[in-house]
């Protein structure tokens, strides 16, 4: 009876494998056609857009960063326009708006003066800015188009620096832009807006599509590249935390170091005042013209709009302005008569040089002084 029983178990575990045996060869066969299946449809679609590509050609682009095609897009462009035929013309693909906070951005920066630093250093490092210290991102619009202005004299050292951290930041804030060095001849007294002015129209002269201006110190170097330069609906004050006033705003009118207006705002406040010689109160004489015209200045969080100042002497020649108490308190009186549309200088120079463009020009000299008592 239990060889019995022994036998009947061991048939129908014999019959359990043997349907296992089965299904499993059924599901092989089934996943072996279906990707077969899926194969045949691969290679037939292939087969059908080689076909097509050789007799349509819907789209070539064959553009590189730069601008210039290499020898194998010169090869294919020749085959494709024979196909397309002579009535025909290929366009490449419209480049993207650039974005308003670009991807490639840093964030905070570890900015120093010790190391060394050469022209040479910097022209070898940022070899996508053309000659005049010209730059255009190769990948998307800008929305503007800025000219940064230096007023300058014997700042070359500072310079160097300035250039050194700017270009990169700038190329990867997206911005179009063009660096003009003001350089004021001779030894005499130093006028900061008077030159800032003749930037503007210099600038305008060497290319008349700016539409946004910076006028920023050379011896000022952002520690955030999330301070974006450029312009904005209202007047903008860049430098608001500089390290020598303790990375705080010194009083709520300053608009010194580093602004930005565009060429309307700029023009609407009749520019900067040419009456400003040495040191101090044209950044508040521009304040008061900002507030006169009903705009108002913008400014960056504190904590982005940090700034470290290159260390060094009062220059000679731009001693404290002892008038300049005064001019202030009289701007509403002086902004229409005394600006962009008053201005008088002479062009010494203008030359393209690698990293920026150099601008000397002879401003004159102030007004004698009138005798005390």
């Amino acid at each position: 009876m239990s060889r019995l029983l022994v036998g009947v178990t061991l048939e129908r575990i014999c019959k359990a494998v043997l349907l296992l045996c089965l299904l499993h060869f059924l599901i092989i066969m089934i996943l072996y056609f279906d990707v077969y299946a899926q194969r045949l449809d691969f290679f037939s679609r292939f087969n059908v857009r080689n076909s097509s590509s050789r007799t349509l050609l819907p789209y070539v682009n064959v553009s590189r960063p730069n601008g210039t095609a290499g020898p194998l897009g010169s090869e294919l462009l020749a085959p494709s326009a024979k196909s397309v035929g002579s009535n025909s013309t290929i366009t490449e693909k419209p480049l993207p708006p650039c974005p308003e906070m670009p991807p490639g951005l840093v964030g905070r920066l570890l900015i120093e003066f010790g190391s060394p630093m050469s022209m040479e250093r910097v022209q070898r490092e940022n070899p996508d800015v053309q000659e005049g210290g010209k730059y255009s991102p190769p990948d998307c619009v800008p929305r503007q188009k800025v000219a940064i202005l230096i007023p300058f004299r014997h700042r070359e050292h500072h310079l160097k620096y300035w250039l050194h951290y700017l270009h990169p930041i700038l190329r990867r804030q997206k911005v179009s832009y063009g660096i003009y060095i003001i350089n004021q001849f001779g030894e005499d007294t130093f006028n900061r807006a008077k030159l800032l002015n003749v930037g503007f129209l210099e600038a305008l002269r060497d290319d008349e599509s700016y539409d946004c201006f910076i006028f920023s110190d050379v011896d000022l170097v952002p520690m955030d590249d999330r301070n974006l330069y450029r312009c904005y609906d209202q007047p903008r004050h860049f430098a608001v935390a500089m390290d020598k006033f303790g990375f705080r705003l010194p009083y709520s009118g300053y608009f010194g170091g580093v602004s930005g207006l565009s060429k309307t705002q700029f023009l609407k406040i009749n520019g900067f005042p040419n009456e400003y010689w040495g040191w101090g109160g044209e950044d508040d004489d521009i304040f008061n013209r900002i507030s006169l015209n009903g705009m108002k200045v913008s400014r960056p969080d504190a904590r982005i709009g940090r700034y470290r100042m290159i260390k060094h002497e009062r220059d000679r020649h731009n001693e404290p302005n002892p008038q300049r108490f005064t001019k202030i308190q009289n701007t509403k009186v002086t902004m229409k008569r005394d600006g962009i549309g008053s201005l008088q200088y002479r062009l010494v120079e203008k030359l393209r040089r690698p990293m920026y463009t150099n601008v000397t020009v002879e401003i004159g000299r102030p007004p004698p002084r009138p005798p005390r008592g």
